[in-house]
């Protein structure tokens, strides 16, 4: 059953981690308890009156319009490409808007997220993926386009998860292309595995209702069967199970967190953000704050952490804190709106005419949204 509250939950908890994160992103755990006080940091910092998101939000909205750009395509013309290919057009859009200004030429574009000035922000965007989206952005496990294992993949994946939570697609697939996601820009399987566990761990709560430790538990003993032939297989996880030990143990937080890394590359900020989710399953507060108070990738393991907990606690269960003065809220609730509703069309296959401008045209701008 498609939940809007585990939707909105999990991408508005994703841009949470993220902003809350993005600005001690480069500062040690010392830095950031020295600045803060021995709390870390728990409230916003804001910049111009906002909590800023970073390329971990952006990057997640445009998974979810390429998805929903496949789907209505299909719904559409009645026949479609694989999914994948749609998410790396969706991605170069996003290079664009790191790369360009605002407007863009009026040309066809694949995402309607190019309308959105705020979008045309550089927030410290990974080197991987600018790299690799300046190459193409059509990387393949079979022939990828570098040997990069950065968290890049994992952190945008999300969607992919909730999208297909209740749709006629099998786990595991679900689970691949979470990491056909990820290697268009990231090679290694320690780039792309995570990505593939992430999406698996957010479908399992969101369409099955598990708790994030089942899921968890899930996710492991489901992706060896669905990548044979991966070597890195046993390192990711390893690494997992030693964030569910930790998460039980009761230690302190950051001499755990520690222990599975600093959240730079794809396992580590997978298993940092589990870590985070399991012991805290119950408050999205305590696990979030959990993830950005370390000494690496805070806005990373912060935004997948946010992703987890917000699937599993809902919309809800954010406090008002962390949604006033978040970035971009509106243009985020709108796409997990978006993802919930997914395309609908009518008798002769035409969608309605918002949704036309959305995922056909791509001409939408958010403040239409108030016209209609």
């Amino acid at each position: 059953m498609r939940d809007l509250n585990r939707f909105k939950g999990c991408l508005i908890g994703g841009a949470v981690g993220d902003a809350l994160g993005y600005p001690v992103e480069f500062m040690s755990a010392a830095s950031i308890f020295h600045k803060y006080g021995k709390g870390g940091i728990t409230e916003y910092e804001l910049r111009h009156g906002a909590a800023e998101i970073s390329d971990d939000t952006q990057m997640t909205l445009f998974t979810a319009t390429g998805l929903l750009l496949g789907t209505t395509r299909g719904m559409t013309r009645g026949i479609m490409g694989p999914y994948e290919g749609y998410i790396g057009h969706s991605y170069l859009d996003w290079y664009r808007t790191q790369t360009e200004k605002y407007p863009l030429p009026e040309e066809y574009h694949y995402s309607w997220l190019v309308n959105v000035p705020a979008l045309f922000s550089r927030r410290a965007p990974g080197n991987t993926c600018m790299s690799a989206l300046a190459a193409g952005g059509d990387g393949t496990m079979e022939q990828p386009l570098n040997h990069s294992k950065g968290c890049g993949g994992v952190m945008r994946a999300a969607p992919i998860g909730l999208y297909f939570n209740d749709r006629p697609y099998a786990q595991e697939d679900i689970d691949l292309l979470g990491a056909k996601a990820a290697v268009l820009t990231h090679g290694h399987e320690l780039g792309y595995l995570p990505a593939a566990m992430l999406a698996h761990i957010i479908s399992r709560i969101s369409g099955c209702g598990d708790t994030v430790a089942a899921a968890v538990q899930d996710a492991m003993a489901a992706l060896p069967a669905v990548f044979p032939g991966a070597k890195h297989m046993d390192a990711l996880l390893s690494l997992i199970d030693k964030a569910v030990r930790l998460s039980r143990d009761g230690g302190d937080d950051l001499s755990s967190i520690r222990q599975l890394g600093e959240g730079w590359v794809g396992d580590e900020a997978l298993a940092v953000a589990v870590y985070c989710a399991l012991k805290y399953a119950d408050s999205f507060e305590k696990g979030v704050t959990a993830a950005v108070n370390h000494d690496g990738d805070s806005d990373s393991t912060g935004s997948i952490a946010g992703n987890i907990l917000g699937a599993s606690l809902g919309y809800g269960a954010i406090p008002g804190k962390y949604l006033d003065k978040l970035e971009l809220r509106d243009v985020i609730e709108e796409v997990a709106e978006d993802l919930w509703q997914d395309c609908r069309v009518d008798d002769e296959d035409r969608c309605d005419p918002v949704w036309e401008r959305k995922y056909i045209a791509m001409t939408y701008r958010p403040e239409e949204k108030t016209d209609v």
